[in-house]
């Protein structure tokens, strides 16, 4: 995907250059272009997932990559704005190895370069050449509904003490699916393509962005920090109830029960809670830090053990080969259908 990010990088820059200079420092340093004191630095690399599959589906309709770039601009803007919020509303001070933007600039700041970017992407679009602009904007607008939706339930989850299955399901299929769906059909929808391949494509992009919700998951309890960026046992330490968790507690089993007991206890319970381990001598602060790292542990082991990793690598599995199925019975060009189908193995292989 790195030819992806230099033919976006260019475009995405001059798009994100529009914003006023207090905001574009917010948005670069978001986007890893600059420091916190504004000085540029090589980018990372990232995975470039949505812009790779908007412009992808413009070669599914037959057309050329390069006229799905207004789409691979704004489905990039759109998940930079979802993140710069989502780290304030999670309360994540790191993002990609450093300080989270919120974390370095203020919640004000942060927000609002995340309103910018939102806004920028719909400019992007509306701005685009032939009658699929508008279309495209329409799409792009529903999927962000949609994605501010699942946001929405994901919050008012942590104020539930029972959450179904079914229910997280939907939440994962609007949060985070609903943008990858816009992103597998959105340079079809530019190019004027028939409703019937851009609703192939995007069921395609909705399987494919459950399975990346459900691999990002497992990362969060059993990744390795290293790479992925996030403390160990990061979503248990927050006591988030992902798609493993919740598999595990609606098991049924004395594992489940266990499980339920630890969450419903706040992070720290049992030790000195964090203020109070912050001005308490140093081994006491020390042996609290330890029995919360025990209770993460046993958390971890009570998820696999009630099924939910078994789960969730199965769920993820299913995803990926009915996407598979949507894709094989659009009719694409063979090697169009074939890089599709890498991207979903990378998606449910990846390790951060």
């Amino acid at each position: 995907m790195t030819d992806v990010r230099g033919l976006v990088d260019g475009a995405l820059r001059a798009a994100v250059g529009r914003l006023d200079p207090r905001t574009y420092r917010v948005a670069a340093y978001h986007l890893g272009w600059a420091d916190a004191e504004g000085h540029p630095r090589a980018a990372p690399a990232g995975k470039a997932l949505r812009p790779a599959l908007a412009l992808l589906s413009a070669r599914a309709a037959g057309a050329p990559q390069e006229s799905a770039l207004p789409g691979a601009v704004a489905v990039e803007l759109t998940h930079a704005f979802s993140l710069l919020h989502d780290d304030i509303m999670d309360g994540d001070r790191t993002r990609r190895h450093r300080p989270a933007a919120w974390a370095v600039f203020g919640e004000a700041d942060a927000i609002l370069a995340g309103d910018a970017l939102l806004s920028l992407a719909g400019e992007v679009l509306l701005e685009a050449p032939g009658q699929g602009s508008g279309r495209a904007a329409r799409s792009l607008a529903t999927a962000t509904r949609r994605l501010i939706g699942g946001q929405a339930r994901d919050l008012e989850f942590e104020s539930r003490r029972s959450i179904g299955l079914d229910e997280c399901v939907a939440m994962a299929s609007d949060k985070t699916a609903a943008l990858l769906a816009c992103s597998c059909a959105i340079g079809a929808v530019l190019d004027g393509a028939p409703e019937p391949l851009c609703t192939a494509l995007a069921e395609f992009g909705s399987d494919l962005g459950v399975a990346f919700q459900l691999v990002d998951d497992l990362l969060g309890i059993w990744g390795d920090p290293k790479v992925t960026g996030k403390p160990a046992l990061s979503d248990l330490r927050s006591r988030k109830l992902s798609l493993p968790v919740v598999a595990a507690l609606n098991a049924g089993t004395a594992h489940s029960e266990r499980l339920a007991e630890l969450y419903a206890a706040p992070p720290g319970a049992g030790g000195a809670d964090e203020d109070a381990a912050r001005d308490a001598a140093r081994d006491v602060a020390e042996d609290a830090a330890d029995a919360e790292h025990a209770r993460l542990e046993e958390m971890a082991r009570l998820v696999e053990a009630a099924g939910g990793r078994a789960w969730a690598e199965a769920e993820a599995g299913r995803r990926v080969e009915r996407a598979g199925a949507r894709i094989a019975s659009a009719g694409l060009p063979a090697a169009v259908r074939e890089e599709f189908l890498h991207i979903a193995d990378f998606v449910t292989g990846r390790d951060h």
